[in-house]
Parts: structure tokens; C-alpha cells; sequence
């Protein structure tokens, strides 16, 4: 008993200041996860139990619910730690790259696959904070390199950009065949 007293004393000690935040947050999550389940899955009649397309998903929702209730139990009757609103706005920050990939999902079919891909590696390059021009020169041949493993080498087929069309024809029909 005096060993629990001590790995208990021990997490509280370690708790992050917004843990209750992430606690609902992820309690909130597995409950519209738990409503939306019979909508996005269902049960075959005269399957097998572990062959339903729905066995497995509910497993997984029912663990998210069961063990997200604990986590969020266990935060309510923690003490509460100063910093949870700082924290909070530390995890928001990450936030900001799921808007670049946003404007890059955007920009693909504006300026196509292959310009869209060399901007952002280079903004994202210049976001991160290198300046020099290796690093962009690097960045450029990295947004390249993907477009041309995920269009030539994988035939991906990704549409091509609006602005393809103010290209000469015999480059036009390249650049959206290729790139």
C-alpha cells in the first residue's frame, strides 16, 4: 500500500497543468466517436463475432470511452496545477501547421502540384527559421523530389493546377501529365 502512496504522490507531482483540459477534450472526442459508431459501421447478420465490420471499431471506442473516463476522473480529483491556460496555448501552436497544410491542399489545385510543392517546403523551411540558401536550395529539391516519386514512381494521380493552362501547349500538356 505504501508503494501506490508513493507512485501516487509521484504522478501528481509530474502532472502537466493542462492535463483536465486534454482529459475533456479526449472525453469529448470518444463520446461523438461512441454516437456516431452505428452510423459509420454495422453488424452483418450470421457473421462471426470478430469478423463483424463493427467488432472492431467498437472495441476500440468503448477502450477510448473506458479509458478516457478514468483519465478525466483522475484529473478532476488531482489538484490543479498554475499554467493550464499557458500550456493550453502552447499545445494551440500546433495549430498553425495544420493551416499551412490547408493552404497547401488549396494551393494544389490553383497552382498545381508541383509549384505548390517547392512553395511550401520552402516557406515551411523559412517558417522553421533557416535563412541561409542551402537550406532552401534544399527545400526546393525535397518538394520536387516528392512530386516526382509520388506522380512518376507511384502514379499518383493528382490533378493538375488552373494555372497549367497559361502554358505553352508542348510544355501544358507536359507539366500536367508529369507534374
Amino acid at each position: 500500500m505504501e508503494r501506490l502512496k508513493s507512485f501516487v504522490e509521484l504522478f501528481q507531482r509530474q502532472r502537466r497543468p493542462g492535463d483536465f483540459v486534454f482529459a475533456t477534450a479526449f472525453m469529448v472526442f470518444a463520446l461523438v466517436s461512441l454516437m456516431l459508431l452505428p452510423q459509420e459501421t454495422r453488424w452483418v447478420e450470421k457473421t462471426p463475432l470478430f469478423a463483424q465490420p463493427a467488432f472492431w471499431p467498437a472495441v476500440g471506442v468503448f477502450m477510448m470511452v473506458g479509458f478516457g473516463a478514468i483519465h478525466l476522473i483522475g484529473s478532476i480529483a488531482s489538484e490543479r496545477s498554475p499554467g493550464r491556460g499557458k500550456e493550453v496555448l502552447y499545445w494551440a501552436r500546433s495549430l498553425e501547421f495544420v493551416a499551412w497544410f490547408l493552404a497547401y491542399v488549396l494551393a494544389v489545385p490553383v497552382i498545381g502540384y508541383l509549384p505548390a510543392s517547392i512553395l511550401f517546403s520552402v516557406l515551411l523551411v523559412w517558417r522553421l527559421g533557416y535563412r541561409s540558401a542551402q537550406s532552401f536550395a534544399l527545400a526546393a529539391v525535397f518538394g520536387f523530389a516528392v512530386v516526382a516519386v509520388f506522380k512518376a514512381g507511384l502514379n499518383v494521380k493528382v490533378p493538375s493546377g488552373a494555372l497549367y493552362a497559361y502554358l505553352p501547349d508542348s510544355i501544358r500538356t507536359f507539366m500536367m501529365v508529369n507534374f
